[in-house]
């Protein structure tokens, strides 16, 4: 569907880690992403031939992201903070060398600024490999609280 992935994530490559959007549903607010395990990936281990599967919290992360980016009407990728992450489960201990996996966020809660997103990675059988609930924030002045650091 979408292939340009570096205009729609706030990252550059080797960050990026999602390959492409395969399908977006503003209505229904979910996002669905694809990746596939390469070697030249920044978290891959050539030891144990793939991605350890806790990366999957970012795997999700960056396809909330890639949501947002449709949420904000397509414009500059903005820079998003994760809040948390509650009730990570896997059932697999590492995304393996050349397997496609596909992620699935759902948009749960919004409120200023705060957005609660379920989120799934599923294997190439389609089975649900990774669950999460992932909180975020975004700001229009990210960059600031970057500069500034956070005061106490």
């Amino acid at each position: 569907m979408i292939n340009q992935i570096e205009k729609i994530l706030p990252h550059n490559h080797p960050m990026i880690l999602i390959d492409k959007v395969l399908e977006v549903n503003l209505d229904e607010k979910y996002l669905k992403g694809e990746f596939t395990i390469k070697e030249d990936m920044v978290f891959y281990n050539k030891k144990l031939k793939g991605v350890n599967s806790l990366v999957g919290i970012e795997f999700m992360a960056q396809t909330i992201a890639a949501y947002s980016y449709y949420r904000n009407n397509q414009e500059e990728p903005k820079i998003g903070f994760l809040l948390g992450t509650r009730m990570y489960n896997n059932s697999i201990d590492l995304f393996k060398l050349n397997e496609t996996y596909q992620t699935k966020v759902m948009e749960m809660f919004n409120g200023d600024g705060i957005v609660s997103f379920e989120c799934f990675i599923y294997d190439k059988n389609g089975e649900e490999c990774a669950s999460a609930t992932l909180n975020v924030y975004q700001s229009d002045d990210a960059k600031g609280l970057i500069e500034n650091g956070i005061k106490e």
